[in-house]
């Protein structure tokens, strides 16, 4: 069954995406081996389902050279065209350090080359340490690139909302910026949502399943211990889940979401996901897919057959209010990733 008109969303006036992106750190080694054969096969699954959409970067092992791999093989099955009905979304996350056009370029041209495309649908662009300056530089040479043909918009990720208004106050068009937006991490809602709403700028959302927290697996079980945490996933997540709160608080918390699934028959999964979704600044939510492994493409698409009333999420809400100020105690989006 195909996915309805609402799982997708016009992101700019020459991009369609499925509001549901198909997540591919898992790819990148940090979850386990990934056969590339069965990979690339399950990819078809998730296009064919409607899930075509893919988050990926320059540095998750193999994720640029899989989308290439799929182009092609999707391009010779089905011809030329199929290919517009696809969207891969990368990221450069350079070291800093003093930009030049042709650093920035050279680095381009690799992901255009791994991905098969002449031009970048869109290029996130990550920086670990605001006190260089030179994300201007890199930046201004993308747009240079973006003018040339080489990526079609750029945007950004784990970018605060300081650095991301220097950059709209440069004159820098960014279509999004992704950042960590869950039930657990609502940091984006304080600064960032209000600043986005009003300079048109959406985001994508990722770790709003908490890496698989987010899910009946934990519900009524015991706080896990490190060998339960199997994934490089569950181990980030769980770090975020006890900044939140313990895990008397959190086990409240997923009560409250199963409550709310059963009355829609869906699960606590698609509860965390429409929850995000239905903030009117996100775009998108990023659901990792360890390819070829373990498939969720008909769970994930239950996430469009419902949607959350008022009194839904005052319930979510009435339960997290009581945990602990993550922008406080974390600061802004993506300040856990770098120096200030």
């Amino acid at each position: 069954m195909p996915l309805p008109e609402s799982s997708r969303l016009q992101l700019t006036e020459d991009l369609t995406i499925c509001r549901v992106l198909n997540g591919m750190w898992q790819v990148s080694g940090a979850h386990g081996p990934i056969h590339p054969q069965q990979a690339i096969a399950s990819m078809f699954d998730y296009v064919d389902a409607g899930f075509t959409t893919w988050d990926l970067a320059d540095h998750y092992g193999p994720a640029e050279d899989f989308i290439g791999e799929f182009r092609r093989q999707l391009a010779e099955k089905r011809g030329e065209a199929a290919l517009g009905n696809i969207q891969a979304f990368t990221k450069w996350v350079p070291r800093p350090g003093k930009m030049t056009r042709q650093l920035v370029e050279k680095n381009i041209d690799i992901s255009r080359q791994r991905m098969g495309v002449d031009a970048l649908d869109l290029m996130q662009f990550h920086w670990w340490d605001y006190q260089d300056k030179n994300y201007l530089d890199a930046l201004k040479y993308m747009a240079e690139l973006q003018a040339e043909g080489k990526i079609k918009h750029l945007a950004l990720t784990n970018f605060d909302t300081e650095h991301l208004a220097i950059i709209v106050d440069n004159g820098i068009k960014i279509v999004s910026n992704q950042v960590q937006f869950s039930i657990l991490d609502r940091r984006p809602e304080q600064q960032m949502i209000p600043f986005c709403l009003k300079h048109g700028i959406k985001l994508l959302a990722y770790g709003s399943l908490g890496g698989g927290l987010l899910s009946e697996r934990f519900l009524g079980q015991p706080e896990p211990s490190s060998r339960v945490l199997d994934t490089a996933s569950l181990n980030k997540y769980k770090n975020m889940q006890s900044a939140w709160g313990n895990w008397s608080l959190f086990q409240e918390l997923l009560e409250t979401l199963e409550a709310i699934a059963n009355q829609y028959q869906v699960t606590i999964a698609n509860v965390a996901v429409r929850y995000v979704l239905e903030n009117p600044a996100v775009a998108g939510v990023i659901v990792g897919t360890r390819l070829g492994v373990a498939e969720h493409i008909q769970a994930n698409s239950k996430v469009f057959e419902f949607s959350l009333t008022a009194a839904d999420v005052q319930k979510i809400d009435g339960v997290c209010d009581r945990a602990r100020n993550l922008l406080e105690l974390i600061g802004d989006c993506g300040d856990e990733y770098r120096r200030r």
